[in-house]
C-alpha cells in the first residue's frame, strides 16, 4: 500500500504501478468496497473516499489533499455514541 501511494504520488498511474508489482496491495483492491460499505452504513470515511477518487476517478493526489484539508473540522469521535 505504501509503495503504491509513493509511486502514484510520484506521478505514475495505478496501471503502471500494478504492472510493475510482484506483490498485492490489499488497499487497492479493497478501497472501493470499503467506501461502498461505509456509504451504506452512513459512515464518513474522507481519507478512504479520496483514495478511491485518486485511484479510480482521475483525481490527482494534490486535489485529494486539498479536499481533505479544506473540510470543516469535526471532533475525532463525531457521531459515535
Amino acid at each position: 500500500n505504501r509503495h503504491v501511494g509513493e509511486q502514484i504520488g510520484g506521478g505514475k498511474s495505478l496501471e503502471e504501478v500494478v504492472a510493475e508489482m510482484k506483490m498485492v496491495a490489499e488497499g487497492v483492491k479493497t478501497s472501493r468496497a470499503v467506501v461502498g460499505l461505509a456509504a451504506e452504513r452512513g459512515v464518513e470515511m474522507p481519507i478512504a473516499r479520496q483514495v478511491v477518487a485518486i485511484l479510480y476517478e482521475g483525481q490527482t493526489p494534490a486535489e485529494g489533499l486539498l479536499s481533505l484539508m479544506s473540510r470543516d473540522p469535526k471532533q475525532e469521535l463525531h457521531g459515535i455514541s
